[in-house]
C-alpha cells in the first residue's frame, strides 16, 4: 500500500508552507475572501486541482490502454460549496469538463475510456462530493 506525506508550516499571519514529499515547496494561504492573501495556493485550490491532476494522468493512462491517439487535451474543474446554517461548508459537487481531440476511434471508444479514467482516479474516487465528467469530444 503506498503511503503519502505533506507537511505544513505556519509563517505569520495567514500565511503557511506546505512541503510535498516529492519536494515541492508552495505557500499557501485562505483565500482573500476568508482573511487570506491573494496570489498563492488556497486549500480550496489545492482540493480542486488534486481532483483534476488525478483525473488528467487517469486521462492518459486511458489513452494509452485503450490505443487511442490523443492530439490535444485539457480539463476544467469547478466545485460549488454549500454552506450549512452553522458556518461549516463543504465541497458539494465537483464537475469535470475535459475537451479533447483524438484520432484513430470512435467517439464511444473514447467515452468508455473517460468513464475508466474517472472510475481509477484515486482522488476523485475518495471524495464525498458528488463528481460528475460532461466530456467535449472531437474525433479526427
Amino acid at each position: 500500500m503506498a503511503t503519502y506525506r505533506n507537511r505544513v508550516e505556519w509563517k505569520g499571519e495567514h500565511k503557511g508552507l506546505t512541503e510535498c514529499q516529492n519536494g515541492l515547496e508552495l505557500d499557501f494561504s485562505a483565500p482573500p475572501e476568508l482573511y487570506g492573501l491573494p496570489g498563492v495556493l488556497t486549500p480550496e485550490d489545492a482540493f480542486l486541482a488534486a481532483a483534476n491532476t488525478c483525473y488528467h494522468m487517469m486521462v492518459l493512462w486511458a489513452m494509452e490502454r485503450f490505443k487511442i491517439e490523443l492530439v490535444s487535451f485539457e480539463c476544467e474543474a469547478v466545485a460549488e460549496v454549500e454552506e450549512h446554517l452553522d458556518k461549516t461548508s463543504w465541497f458539494k459537487t465537483v464537475a469535470l469538463y475535459p475537451k479533447l481531440t483524438v484520432s484513430g476511434k470512435s467517439e464511444a471508444v473514447v467515452r468508455r475510456a473517460l468513464d475508466l479514467a474517472l472510475k481509477y482516479s484515486t482522488i476523485c474516487q475518495s471524495l464525498k462530493s458528488e463528481v460528475s465528467m460532461q466530456p467535449t469530444i472531437t474525433v479526427r
